[in-house]
């Protein structure tokens, strides 16, 4: 029996999308996506939150179209494989970033918001338009991500997960 690697999220863009250019011309775009899961503490009763932030890229047409449609806090469905690359920093320390090679997405801003126009967009041309999103629980979607204005955001962090392979 083989494998299965596939990452589905609902969330909102943390920053612009950044495009960088291949040198076989292809584009790639790099942005963050915040999720958040609400629940009420049982001890206390008091609402809580938790927001997780995921990198994404996105290559070729789909990158050209993400770099096209979206911006900081648009929300977005996104599917893709995980994949964790390894890199060393400038002090020689090993490091590891996991990210979601995006494969399909939708944008899921109504018509107005952001002011960008709402349309799916697909890998699989001839099922662009056709496809939605699986129904999202409630705590998978979230809120806009808030914070100082002047934070540079997710995208700028140093996000260091210590995988142990």
């Amino acid at each position: 029996m083989g494998s299965l690697n596939k990452a589905m999220i609902i969330g909102y863009l943390g920053n612009d999308p950044d495009v960088r250019y291949m040198p076989s011309g292809e584009a790639a775009a790099n942005f963050s996506v915040a999720t958040t899961a609400r629940w009420k503490d049982k001890q206390s009763g008091e609402q809580k939150e938790a927001t997780e932030w995921h990198r994404c890229v996105a290559f070729g047409k789909n990158a050209d179209t993400i770099a096209k449609h979206l911006k900081k806090g648009s929300q977005v469905y996104v599917e893709g494989e995980l994949r964790t690359n390894k890199w060393e920093d400038k002090d020689g320390v090993t490091r590891y970033t996991t990210e979601i090679r995006v494969m399909r997405f939708s944008f899921l801003d109504r018509k107005g918001d952001s002011g960008r126009p709402s349309h799916p967009a697909d890998s699989n041309a001839q099922s662009a338009g056709t496809k939605k999103p699986p129904p999202a629980d409630a705590g998978s979607a979230g809120a806009a991500p808030t914070g100082d204005p002047n934070d540079p955001g997710p995208g700028e962090e140093d996000f260091d997960d210590d995988i142990p392979f």
